[in-house]
C-alpha cells in the first residue's frame, strides 16, 4: 500500500468526521433555537443561526424526521398576505421527568422540548423523613402517575434531578448534603433502580440548576454572566460564565455557602465556624426573628412574611440583618466573578421587597467600584419553579446538544436480569 493512498484515505476520513461534526453542530443550533426561543419561521431561523436557507431547510427536515420538530401554519393575522409557516419544537419528541429534592419537600414534573410543562406535583415532608431510601421511594410514588399521563406517542428522553448537596455530575453521586443528613449517597443509581430504568438518571446541585433555569427561561435570558444565589436552610451558588455553566472540574464549584464570612460567627451544619449560610440562612433568620425552633421550612417563611407585612419591628430588623450578611457575601462574589446579574432565589424571592435595600447596600460596601457598578441584583424570575425547570433543562440538554444520537431512542426500562442485585 502506498503512503500516498493511505494519506489520501486518512484525509478523506478526517474530512468526513469534520463534516459530520459540523452537521451535528448545526442541527443542535437549530433545535436549541426552537427549544429556547419558541416557534420561528424558516427566515427567522436563517437569521438567528447564521446558516443559509437551504441548510436550514435540510436541518428542519432532519429534525422533523427525528420527531423533534414540526412545521405548521402560523396563527391567522389581520394583515395582508399569507403568514409564513412556523417551525416548532415537538414537545412529545423528547419528554423528561424533573425531580427536586429539597430539605422540606419533594417535587416532580413532566416536561418536553420547548419548555412545555405537562404536569407537576409538590409534597411537603417532615425533616425526619429524608433518608435516601425513603426519598427515592417517595419520588417514584409521585412520578408514576405523572409518567402515566404523558401524551400518547411521547418519547421519555431523560430524568433530571436537583438536590441540595455537593454532587458529582458524572454519576449523580452526592458526596455531602448536610441539611439532608446525607453523606456518600449514589442518588442517580438509586433513582434509576427505583424508577426501573437502565439508563442513568442525571443529578446536579440545586443552585447550579437554578442558575441554568434563570439563564434559559427566567430573568437571566440573554445575560452572559450570571450568579444565582439559592437561599434556604443552606445557601448555594450557581454560576453562568460567558453563557455557560461554570461547574468546576467535577461539578463541585459554587459551594459559597460554606465560605468564611464571619470569623466570630456561629457553627455551621458542615462543622465549620462563620459560614455564609450560618449567618444568612433560614436558621439565622428564625433566630433573629424570634421564631421557635419547632417551626421550620415554609413555616419560617410564612411567619416572617406575616409579621413583616404587619410591620413587626423585630422581624424587620432580622430581615435587615440577614440582608446585610447576604449582601456582604454577594459583594465577594461580584469581586471574584464580575457578573452582570445576581439572582436571589429560595426564600429570598418571596422576601425580596424587605431584603433588597440592605442586600444592595451590603454588596456595595464589599464590591469594588468597577465590578460593583455593572452588577444588578434582582429577585428570581421563576420563583419556586426555578429548580424543577432547571432539572428539566438538565435532562433535555443532551437531546439539544446531539439530536440525532438521542432522539427517538427513549430511556430503556430495566429488565429483570439487569435489575438483579440492584440496590
Amino acid at each position: 500500500m502506498s503512503r500516498t493512498g493511505a494519506s489520501s484515505r486518512d484525509t478523506a476520513s478526517r474530512r468526513g468526521v469534520a463534516a459530520e461534526e459540523l452537521r451535528r453542530h448545526n442541527l443542535a443550533a437549530v433545535l436549541e433555537r426552537l427549544h429556547l426561543s419558541g416557534p420561528q419561521s424558516r427566515s427567522e431561523l436563517t437569521s438567528s443561526t447564521g446558516l443559509n436557507r437551504s441548510t436550514v431547510a435540510d436541518l428542519i427536515g432532519e429534525l422533523t424526521a427525528l420527531g423533534l420538530a414540526e412545521e405548521g401554519p402560523a396563527p391567522a393575522t389581520s394583515g395582508p398576505g399569507r403568514p409564513s409557516p412556523l417551525v416548532r419544537a415537538r414537545a412529545r419528541g423528547a419528554a423528561v421527568l424533573a425531580v427536586e429534592v429539597s430539605v422540606d419537600s419533594i417535587a416532580v414534573a413532566t416536561a418536553g422540548l420547548g419548555g412545555v410543562v405537562y404536569d407537576q406535583v409538590r409534597v411537603a415532608r417532615p425533616r425526619r423523613r429524608c433518608s435516601p431510601q425513603e426519598t427515592v421511594r417517595d419520588v417514584a410514588r409521585l412520578a408514576g402517575p405523572l409518567l402515566g399521563s404523558l401524551p400518547a406517542g411521547h418519547v421519555l428522553a431523560g430524568v433530571g434531578t436537583c438536590v441540595v448537596g455537593v454532587t458529582r455530575r458524572s454519576d449523580g453521586f452526592v458526596h455531602l448534603a448536610p441539611n439532608l443528613g446525607w453523606r456518600n449517597v449514589p442518588l442517580g443509581a438509586m433513582l434509576a433502580t427505583e424508577l426501573g430504568l437502565a439508563d442513568p438518571v442525571l443529578v446536579a446541585n440545586e443552585a447550579d440548576l437554578g442558575a441554568l433555569a434563570e439563564h434559559r427561561r427566567g430573568i437571566g435570558v440573554g445575560v452572559g454572566h450570571l450568579i444565582y444565589v439559592s437561599c434556604g436552610t443552606g445557601i448555594g451558588v450557581g454560576i453562568i460564565y460567558d453563557g455557560k455553566p461554570m461547574l468546576g472540574s467535577a461539578g463541585y464549584a459554587g459551594e459559597a455557602g460554606h465560605t468564611l464570612i464571619n470569623p466570630n460567627g456561629r457553627r455551621c451544619g458542615c462543622g465549620a465556624l462563620g459560614c455564609w449560610e450560618a449567618e444568612a440562612g433560614e436558621a439565622a433568620l428564625a433566630r433573629l426573628a424570634g421564631i421557635p425552633a419547632t417551626v421550620a421550612g415554609s413555616g419560617v417563611l410564612d411567619t416572617v412574611l406575616t409579621r413583616a407585612r404587619a410591620g413587626d419591628r423585630r422581624t424587620l430588623a432580622a430581615l435587615a440583618e440577614i440582608g446585610r450578611w447576604l449582601g456582604l457575601g454577594i459583594g465577594n462574589l461580584v469581586n471574584v466573578f464580575n457578573p452582570e446579574l445576581v439572582v436571589l432565589g429560595g426564600f429570598c424571592h418571596a422576601l425580596f421587597p424587605y431584603l433588597e435595600a440592605t442586600v444592595t447596600e451590603g454588596a456595595r460596601t464589599r464590591a469594588m467600584d468597577a465590578p460593583g457598578g455593572v452588577a444588578r441584583i434582582a429577585s428570581s424570575g421563576l420563583g419556586a419553579d426555578a429548580l424543577l425547570i432547571g432539572a428539566a433543562e438538565l435532562a433535555l440538554s443532551d437531546v439539544v446538544a446531539d439530536p440525532a444520537r438521542t432522539a427517538g431512542r427513549g430511556m430503556r426500562l430495566r429488565t429483570p436480569v439487569e435489575g438483579e442485585g440492584g440496590g
